[in-house]
């Protein structure tokens, strides 16, 4: 199959979280010898922030992480869709692009495609800013991907699209894995940007204040983090390690004993069943971890199975100095987890349930207009 993917960087993923998923998808569609094509803006502002702040070494880790996989960098301007989807079976255009350029190709496959044609959306602007994605003119799509049925529900309610698919995220497992030879430095570690005053109050809850309360060590990483944060940070006695590349997350993580989630306000009240991308490399990595609410709506995870669940800050108080005191419970939390995502949430599984919904797409739409989902398989 030839395939065209539209990112906002493939490269970065500075402040781009959207690119971990994104890069275990198409390197597991190279690895199965499909034939890939990648196209990212010129001066994307994740890659141009990326090389203003740490210049072109992490470009050239990339390479090495990720040999063969490269984009082709576009001046929308003179982009030239007939050549760039040349003999192209499937295009997938990811969210982060500019509404004119996600239009140019919906024409350009209503006049001159022969392709199939998908939206990938893996945000909660379909919430928080619906009337941006409103500004998104999918009529000459075949379809929608969607990181989680709560999402799903809003695309078909607002007729923004004529078929829409879930497709959760996953751990890109070649990448994200348990790495025991990794001499520990502490005991909790973050990684997650401060940003926009969407998840200040739950950071001090659950993280900023169990870890003062009960002494240990610990570590954050992430971008956008507003001197008023880097205060509270150092106040509880909490590291800054700044920005950290996603391929460098395994062995940090297994430099300390365990993680926790804080998903972002909108994923709790608006979309739940949406864990965004941490959980499932956290896991994959084989690190016990502990959770703020959320609900898990779509039975990706069996919670105090594969993770722990702490109410409010009392509680990640508590499922801290449990996981301290009791190792047994820790390697069990380890084993379960990755287990999981093995058996079902890995960027293999996913570009098998994308290979479906392609074959799928020569089918009628649904009469009921129902979401649709592809079979689970195993590998």
């Amino acid at each position: 199959m030839n395939i065209a993917l539209f990112y906002h960087s493939l490269v970065s993923d500075w402040n781009h979280g959207n690119a971990h998923f994104l890069r275990g998808v198409a390197w597991e569609v190279q690895r199965r010898g499909h034939t890939l094509r990648i196209f990212e803006p010129a001066d994307g502002w994740s890659r141009t922030n990326l090389l203003r702040e740490h210049g072109q070494a992490p470009v050239e880790a990339f390479g090495q992480i990720y040999p063969g996989l490269g984009s082709t960098f576009y001046n929308p301007a003179t982009l030239d869709l007939d050549r760039a989807l040349d003999r192209i079976d499937l295009v997938i255009v990811h969210e982060w692009n500019d509404p004119a350029l996600v239009r140019r190709i919906g024409a350009h496959h209503r006049i001159k495609g022969d392709y199939r044609l998908l939206f990938h959306d893996t945000h909660h602007r379909s919430v928080t800013e619906p009337e941006k994605m409103a500004a998104y003119d999918l009529a000459d799509y075949d379809g929608v991907l969607v990181f989680g049925k709560a999402i799903a529900e809003l695309y078909r309610s607002r007729n923004w699209a004529k078929r829409v698919w879930v497709w959760h995220e996953a751990a890109d497992t070649r990448i994200f894995m348990p790495l025991p030879d990794e001499e520990k430095e502490g005991d909790v570690v973050w990684i997650g940007n401060w940003g926009d005053e969407e998840r200040t109050a739950e950071l001090h809850e659950f993280l900023l204040e169990p870890v003062k309360a009960l002494g240990l060590k610990a570590r954050v990483y992430g971008v956008r983090y507003p001197a008023k944060a880097l205060a509270a940070l150092s106040a509880a006695r909490i590291e800054y390690g700044g920005w950290l590349s996603n391929f460098q997350v395994p062995a940090t993580l297994a430099r300390f004993r365990f993680t926790v989630h804080i998903p972002r306000r909108p994923y709790v009240k608006a979309l739940p069943g949406v864990p965004t991308i941490r959980p499932f490399e956290a896991l994959a990595c084989g690190i016990p971890l502990v959770c703020a609410p959320w609900e898990d709506s779509e039975h990706l995870f069996t919670p105090g199975e594969d993770y722990l669940v702490a109410r409010d800050g009392a509680e990640m108080e508590r499922q801290l100095h449990r996981l301290l005191a009791d190792p047994r419970l820790a390697g069990r939390l380890s084993a379960h987890g990755r287990k999981t995502i093995l058996q079902r949430h890995t960027c293999a599984h996913r570009v098998d349930e994308l290979i479906e919904i392609y074959h799928r797409l020569d089918s009628p739409v649904p009469s009921d207009h129902a979401i649709e989902q592809p079979p689970e398989k195993h590998l």
